[in-house]
């Protein structure tokens, strides 16, 4: 029973998910998370322009709100809109700005589209990206065009978890046109990167006396100066003080003349 009741948590979440990517299409959307609060569910919209999503005076919203809590079934949903850093470096928005370009200039300019978006996406610092455009493209038979540059993961814990990928679909009038992209993000830390760590070396001035952590030469160049000073000082205070044994001397003289 419980296993049942996450799945259809899970399920509803996703539907919303969808029914919001599918509303708010061309206006800059990324993706969206679901959140269940004690007031209820929190709604996050990450977009790039969260000024379309807004609306003015906030009617997009109002509409969204309405719409949610009628096919839903949610009672009190409340949405935030969160906005895209780098907009270069979110899959999402790279290929709906390709399915856009398709839908607008058609399959004859493809190839500049796809150049464009990589430069675009390397120029922000993206370590790799790869872009897949299949369908009838520019001919009727079906074929997939690979645009790709740079450094990209394609096994392991790294292309699952680090490498973001989305996926789009373009209407022409030929047919369905599929977009795939993946962008390898520039913060990503991978397994096999060695880094290497510079040893610090302190350099001195002639004549300064090298710190009490040096090793080796310089300690024992330390050591003779300190014991030389030592002995000058001992030296010192033996000529300047006066001869006790002389004294004594003299006294166990006169002892004896009396």
């Amino acid at each position: 029973m419980i296993e049942r009741k996450f799945v259809a948590q899970k399920l509803k979440e996703y539907s919303i998910q969808e029914y919001i990517r599918n509303t708010l299409r061309n206006v800059g959307h990324s993706h969206t998370k679901v959140q269940n609060t004690p007031l209820g569910e929190k709604i996050i919209i990450y977009a790039s322009r969260p000024g379309l999503i807004v609306g003015r005076k906030g009617q997009n919203i109002k509409n969204l709100t309405k719409a949610l809590k009628e096919r839903f079934g949610l009672e009190n949903p409340q949405i935030e809109i969160s906005e895209v850093t780098d907009v270069n470096l979110d899959p999402i928005n790279i290929a709906e700005r390709i399915v856009s370009s398709l839908e607008r200039y058609g399959t004859a300019r493809f190839k500049g589209v796809g150049h464009k978006v990589m430069a675009s996406v390397l120029a922000s610092g993206a370590l790799g990206i790869e872009i897949l455009i299949s369908g009838k493209i520019p001919s009727a038979r079906a074929r997939t065009w690979r645009f790709y540059q740079g450094y990209l993961k394609k096994c392991g814990d790294a292309a699952i978890e680090g490498v973001r990928k989305a996926h789009a679909v373009a209407k022409l009038k030929t047919g369905i046109i599929g977009v795939k992209v993946s962008i390898m993000p520039k913060d990503i830390v991978l397994p096999d990167t060695i880094t290497l760590v510079k040893e610090k070396i302190e350099e001195f001035a002639q004549g300064d006396a090298p710190p009490e952590e040096s090793k080796g030469e310089q300690g024992q160049v330390k050591k003779k100066r300190v014991t030389k000073k030592k002995t000058v000082k001992k030296k010192a205070i033996r000529k300047g003080a006066k001869k006790p044994s002389a004294t004594v001397e003299q006294a166990e003289h006169e002892q004896s003349d009396a």
